[in-house]
């Protein structure tokens, strides 16, 4: 798949006044790109500028070096992260995550609630109570929530009245129902009440509002899931720290070309920039990565340090002694890829983290 990639980010890159064959070849190229990633079509970009959800933005970090390379592929549970911001636009304590940018085939593994708990209010007398019990349900009938089968309880724990910060509540039952059924989703309800289930009037405790408060604070829903696309049989891992790059030969002239032909198989770098190929609109991070490539001969007798199969040392040896006639000499190919991850836009304004497989050459071989 990687050779496939590198081929179509060499025919995407722009190019000088061109015959329109080549222009389709770009147009084709570019489409089959999208493909790799998963997309028919480039999401647009967002209409106006919009700050991506902080939570989003750490996670990317705490996954991903700064070129989106994978630190570590365990991190992750499955490869999607989904973020959904609130649509109701009020102040009171229901909720609605529009779930329709999840594709029919994305298993939902995790889904989460987030909401930024305020400070609380400051009250007449006495402080009676430190923690409070929050619940989460799942909303059944949008207009009678309170009735009997109007909820479904989906979480509830005591809260500290003495701070303030975010609280994650699981909810993923809900979440499973409403992207098999999209008509079931009535969206969540929240409410507060004493230790022993009292109500408080007024309640001490409130979360921010996707209303009148901070951007980096309005409510949240995340979603892990996995869309089944994985790599194939190259071993992956985490990107090593500080690893040598070698720096590519000149390749302008045939003297050029026949001493790269020469050189022993190694890894070159190949640079993946997004805007270059017009992607940049929706992408938020990585703005492009490093590819890397595989190039060099390799020559009998195969030594270790070219890292050969043993399937590649007795072809190496079979086109040495000429004991068969067209057997090539093995070819230098990525014999370790890693993962990238992409912080971007979907085509409802969405932010998803989105782990690849097989996008890196990690070092290469002889096959």
């Amino acid at each position: 798949m990687l050779g496939t990639v590198l081929l179509l980010l060499a025919l995407a890159k722009p190019a000088c006044p061109s015959p329109a064959g080549v222009a389709s070849r770009r147009a084709e190229a570019l489409k089959r790109l999208l493909e790799v990633f998963g997309m028919e079509d480039p999401p647009p970009p967002p209409a106006h500028f919009k700050k991506p959800p902080q939570y989003m933005v750490d996670l990317f970090n705490t996954v991903a070096n700064a070129d989106g390379v994978t630190k570590n592929p365990d991190i992750l549970e499955g490869n999607t992260v989904r973020s959904f911001l609130d649509r109701t636009d009020s102040e009171e304590m229901r909720f609605l995550f529009v779930l329709s940018s999840v594709a029919k085939n994305e298993k939902i593994l995790t889904a989460e609630l987030h909401l930024f708990r305020l400070w609380p209010r400051v009250t007449d007398g006495p402080k009676r109570h430190h923690f409070c019990q929050v619940s989460v349900y799942q909303v059944l009938e949008k207009e009678k929530p309170d009735s009997p089968g109007g909820k479904k309880l989906l979480a509830a724990r005591l809260v500290s009245l003495q701070t303030s910060g975010w609280e994650v509540f699981a909810i993923t039952p809900a979440v499973r129902d409403w992207t098999e059924d999209e008509s079931s989703n009535q969206g969540l309800l929240v409410t507060v009440q004493g230790l022993v289930g009292s109500p408080l009037d007024p309640p001490p405790l409130q979360f921010a509002s996707g209303r009148d408060h901070h951007e980096s604070k309005k409510p949240l829903l995340v979603l892990f899931t996995d869309d089944g696309r994985r790599g194939a049989s190259l071993p992956t891992g985490g990107f090593p720290g500080g690893s040598h790059v070698p720096v590519p030969k000149a390749a302008g002239s045939r003297s050029a070309r026949s001493l790269d032909r020469l050189q022993p198989c190694q890894r070159h770098p190949l640079s993946v920039d997004f805007e270059e190929i017009g992607w940049s609109g929706w992408i938020i991070s990585p703005r492009g990565y490093n590819a890397f490539h595989c190039k060099g001969s390799c020559p009998f007798p195969l030594g270790e340090n070219m890292r050969p199969t043993n399937h590649a040392t007795v072809q190496s040896i079979i086109n040495a002694l000429k004991l068969s006639e067209g057997v090539s000499s093995p070819c230098c190919v990525p014999d370790k890829l890693y993962s990238i991850n992409l912080l971007y836009f979907d085509d409802d304004e969405n932010v998803v983290l989105k782990q690849y497989d097989d996008m890196v050459a990690g070092s290469c071989g002889c096959h």
